[in-house]
């Protein structure tokens, strides 16, 4: 609730104490940690990384550079240190640099209080309201972050551009007893950053030959990625030795932590028309995909995959499955093995390539990526297929194999209803055996899905062969597949 302190005569009565912004924020943290409160909610797999090096950072009432790749949560941490501010702060009222109404910095603040006395007018600030995020792009001026000379106020005020009140402040006086964030400081010119020295430990700021003593109070958090050292910019050497805490972020390090960012994340789970089961191998096979691309040739890993490229994946392959059920008047539906490839407009848009990849295709290198996962997550399930193996050596798919064999072809269509696709599935017996030998825990929701994964799978390794046909996939043992193409 919003105090009803209205002046500086009650806020004297009350008790308030001025703190700094940094001194709030260690106090708050502290109080959180006594009592096992979480602070940065919502974060996964930076429990005991990335977490504690930022609560150790605010305890040491230090600035801080978040320095990760792209996708990161950088933004979000730096956003959620909004919660370890004091819900409401008092203002001189009209003051446009926030100032403190025991301790004015500006000159409208000094003279309210020695005009006004005890009756000084105050006003309150939610803790919303503290934050202030710039985006460094080269375009951004000294003006823009600190302020100039206002013509206007100045004709106004009939007032000569040598007195300090024509001068208008900027982003960062403005924000004055909040946070600050700059994000890709790399990006900021060098001038720039060079005027952010004095602010960080001085408080000192000049605008347009005024010498403005204004000691500051702002908790600045930077963030930057490291392709930007060499790309296109870095960020100064004094001003980075002026940089108290600098912290390592990086990607989730499990496909658990993956899934549950992606759970928590994508938008419109629960707001489908249609009922959609989403087996639990669907989920670890949009989360694979990311890690096969921070791995793979044809991506540029300086760039980084943000976990952005999981959770719109993930949204487009729900997606794809609702897309089916509108079509079919079907009010539920499972996800099914090509719905995956719905997703490869949310990948084609998040990865940077290199020169070949370029050369090879965006489409290309998603396909790529898809596969690589598929074959990733079936090795983790089912024995390895060897290219070579002893005489004596069961082959655990041969009987699969020799099914499409006598069977000559199998078709899924794309727009298949539930009970089609069922049928179709249901009719390769030995794919049930496997799955009863391999996963014998498996969900019976989930095994229509891998029942299509298997024979994806077995595409990947040689040992079906897979086509496009008019609306839907044509799946045919490999030898079948050899001689028609010699018909």
């Amino acid at each position: 609730m919003k105090p009803q302190i209205r002046t500086l005569k009650e806020l004297k009565a009350s008790g308030y104490i001025s703190k700094s912004i940094k001194e709030e924020l260690r106090h708050n943290l502290i109080e959180n940690i006594k009592h096992g409160k979480t602070s940065f909610k919502g974060i996964h797999g930076y429990e005991t990384t990335v977490i504690p090096q930022l609560e150790r950072a605010i305890l040491s009432q230090h600035n801080i550079n978040l320095l990760g790749l792209r996708g990161q949560a950088k933004t979000r941490l730096a956003r959620l240190m909004v919660d370890l501010l004091d819900e409401y702060m008092p203002i001189i009222a009209g003051s446009e640099v926030n100032d403190d109404p025991l301790k004015p910095i500006s000159k409208f603040g000094k003279d309210q209080i020695e005009k006004l006395g005890d009756d000084t007018p105050v006003d309150w600030v939610h803790r919303n309201e503290r934050f202030f995020e710039k985006l460094a792009t080269p375009d951004v001026t000294i003006s823009d972050l600190i302020g100039d000379i206002d013509p206007i106020k100045a004709a106004n005020l009939k007032l000569s551009y040598a007195d300090e009140r024509v001068i208008h402040f900027g982003m960062i006086p403005r924000a004055n007893r909040s946070i600050f964030v700059i994000n890709e400081l790399p990006d900021l010119q060098s001038r720039i950053q060079v005027a952010l020295f004095n602010i960080l430990e001085e408080g000192d700021i000049q605008i347009r030959g005024f010498q403005v003593r204004m000691p500051l109070d702002l908790q600045f958090i930077f963030t930057a990625n490291p392709e930007d050292y060499t790309n296109r910019g870095s960020i100064v050497t004094p001003l980075k030795d002026r940089i108290g805490s600098q912290i390592l972020t990086h990607y989730p390090e499990s496909l658990a932590i993956a899934k549950t960012i992606t759970a928590q994340e994508a938008k419109l789970q629960d707001e489908r028309l249609s009922e959609i089961h989403i087996p639990e191998i669907a989920k670890d096979l949009v989360e694979q995909i990311g890690f096969e691309a921070r791995d793979n040739p044809y991506v540029d890993h300086k760039s980084g995959i943000s976990a952005r490229m999981s959770i719109t994946s993930y949204e487009n392959l729900l997606s794809t499955a609702e897309y089916r059920c509108l079509q079919n008047n079907s009010s539920n539906t499972t996800i099914r093995f090509s719905d995956i490839l719905g997703m490869i407009p949310s990948i084609t848009g998040k990865v940077e390539l290199v020169y070949e990849g370029e050369q090879e295709g965006a489409n290309f290198v998603a396909e790529q990526l898809i596969s690589a996962a598929s074959k990733t997550l079936f090795d983790m399930y089912f024995p390895e297929i060897k290219k070579l193996k002893h005489e004596d050596e069961q082959d655990p798919y041969q009987e699969i194999v020799q099914w499409f064999f006598d069977e000559s072809t199998f078709e899924i269509m794309d727009d298949c209803t539930e009970e089609e696709y069922a049928n179709r599935l249901n009719s390769i017996q030995p794919l049930g055996k496997l799955i009863k030998k391999y996963m014998p825990d498996l969900p019976e929701k989930d095994s229509l899905f891998v029942k299509e994964f298997i024979l994806w799978a077995l595409v990947e390794y040689n040992k079906l062969n897979k086509q496009r046909v008019k609306k839907g996939y044509e799946f045919k043992d490999p030898y079948g597949a050899f001689l028609s193409d010699l018909q």
